[in-house]
């Protein structure tokens, strides 16, 4: 007899249906087969489902003749243990151990040998998946019955263990629907603000600048100028995640395994940090089976590069595509797939070697061609795609020896980048970008309408500085964003002039 469950398999941030059927010959030697193209995870589920049933008081397979289990469709390759759970209720319905109506229902979930189901990866994209494809029921581990009620208009039944849930579906006891509300987030101190950092008044209008137009900065100054501490601080004024953007970004942390089992939805923007040794793989994503790497791990947030010019040239060219696109596509032998990216980066970095090149106060110990072969591992097409180069001299002793004297706070300077992006929202109401970093040349053409003197000006300013295309349209987007700051509806020089001041200088 044979009987059909149905499950499903993610693969990047998108799910697709899984049959789970389980054919059982009740005469001939036991086999225990399993098809479908299925990775070593899944073939050593046989043991597991094996004891799981046998546990849970029920007829093994191993006393069942032949048995045959097929993951259709049978060309998408299987490579986590979610289909332990819908295997297992496969194999009672096929030798009339239950019986229940499976249509409209979804299974995942990973079974303990003692028939305890435990959590898996990747939950929330699949409960979107069964919304979307007509399920009422999705069936999961208790500890992702959170993650996945964040799902509306669908019911989450969670499975503590395989005999509550047998008992469940023949109607001999009932597992409540698990609901979940959520709960804005409480504020929280932070550990890093903006009014702990003495002085650098140019870094930080950058910062702010950045935060409130989603742009790219890179920090560039001697050994303990405070460059790590700013971009530390930048998290702090950055508004909270709306609930779209939550989701977005919980589904990839889900799908990456990056979920810590008191997370549900990630309510803070991502702030992370790979260290300068990092490979390609790591940064952009990739692997057998391909994850999210870090800039996809940092959509809608911050990669902090420390370090910049220590990166190895090959891993920071892999950024060029994602800082231009938003997205990244990663490609191997058994597919491709495409991981959202809109990330800003924000990286930081010595003049030099030694660091100490243009310091007043200390003398440079490295010769000229070495200085230069170290500005060289940043590529010119890299840095032509970061929008705000901020030089972050040595601070003097006065400003650290300032009593009593604090800057202004993170939350205040937050207040005006939350209005600036009000004001971004309103533009792009009808359009799928939340900042001006995001626009499209034609958008830039559109919204950043200069008067004839600043269109003067700029046109010098493109001459002078050697500007590329791109880097023309970065600096409209960057007075954009000053303009907003300022709640001005039109640029005006003074935006452009201050957004001209943060271009690379030669």
């Amino acid at each position: 007899m044979s009987a059909k469950v149905y499950s499903a398999a993610t693969f990047g941030l998108e799910s697709v249906l899984v049959e789970v059927e389980v054919d059982v010959l009740s005469h001939g030697l036991h086999a225990f087969t399993l098809v479908g193209l299925p990775d070593t995870a899944i073939k050593e589920s046989r043991d597991r489902v094996s004891s799981a049933i046998k546990n849970s008081g029920f007829k093994p397979p191993h006393q069942s003749g032949r048995i045959t289990v097929n993951l259709a469709p049978a060309d998408l390759p299987k490579n986590t243990p979610i289909y332990d759970l819908p295997m297992a209720l496969g194999f009672l319905l096929a030798t009339n151990q239950m019986v229940f109506g499976v249509e409209r229902k979804l299974f995942i979930g990973e079974l303990a040998l003692d028939g305890n189901v435990r959590r898996v990866q990747g939950v929330l994209p699949i409960a979107l998946f069964a919304k979307e494809n007509g399920f009422d029921e999705v069936y999961v581990p208790i500890d992702n019955a959170k993650e996945a009620a964040l799902v509306q208009g669908i019911q989450v039944i969670p499975v503590k263990n395989l005999f509550d849930l047998i008992k469940h579906l023949r109607g001999e006891g009932v597992i409540t629907p698990f609901v979940y509300t959520v709960e804005t987030a409480a504020v929280q101190e932070e550990e890093y603000d903006m009014a702990h950092v003495r002085g650098q008044e140019h870094a930080k209008r950058a910062l702010e600048i950045a935060a409130a137009g989603g742009h790219n900065l890179l920090f560039v100054g001697p050994p303990g100028s405070g460059k790590t501490l700013l971009a530390k601080t930048l998290p702090t004024i950055l508004p909270q995640l709306d609930f779209a953007e939550s989701l977005e970004v919980t589904k990839i942390f889900s799908v990456a395994g990056k979920l810590q089992r008191g997370d549900v939805l990630i309510v803070k923007r991502p702030f992370r940090s790979p260290h300068h040794t990092a490979s390609a793989v790591s940064l952009v994503g990739g692997g057998t089976y391909p994850k999210p790497g870090e800039i996809s791990l940092a959509h809608r947030g911050v990669l902090f590069l420390d370090e910049f010019a220590e990166f190895s040239r090959v891993v920071l060219e892999n950024l060029r595509q994602p800082l231009e696109d938003g997205e990244v596509t990663v490609s191997r032998a058994k597919g491709s797939l495409c991981f959202p990216a809109r990330f800003m980066l924000i990286a930081a970095m010595n003049p030099c070697p030694c660091g100490y090149a243009g310091d007043p106060e200390r003398v440079c110990a490295c010769a000229p061609a070495q200085a230069n072969r170290y500005r060289l591992k940043i590529s010119g097409p890299i840095m032509d795609r970061i929008d705000l180069h901020v030089e972050v001299p040595r601070l003097k002793i006065e400003k650290l020896d300032e009593d009593g004297k604090h800057g202004e706070k993170s939350v205040d300077i937050r207040k005006r980048v939350e209005q600036a992006r009000h004001r971004q929202r309103e533009r792009f109401a009808q359009k799928p970008y939340y900042t001006n970093a995001e626009m499209t040349s034609q958008m830039v053409k559109e919204i950043c309408v200069l008067d004839e003197t600043s269109r003067n000006v700029l046109r010098e300013a493109v001459g002078r500085l050697k500007l590329s295309a791109r880097g023309y349209m970065r600096v409209l987007k960057v007075a954009r964003t000053i303009a907003d700051l300022a709640g001005a509806e039109q640029l005006s020089m003074n935006h452009l002039a201050e957004a001209l001041q943060y271009r690379f200088k030669e």
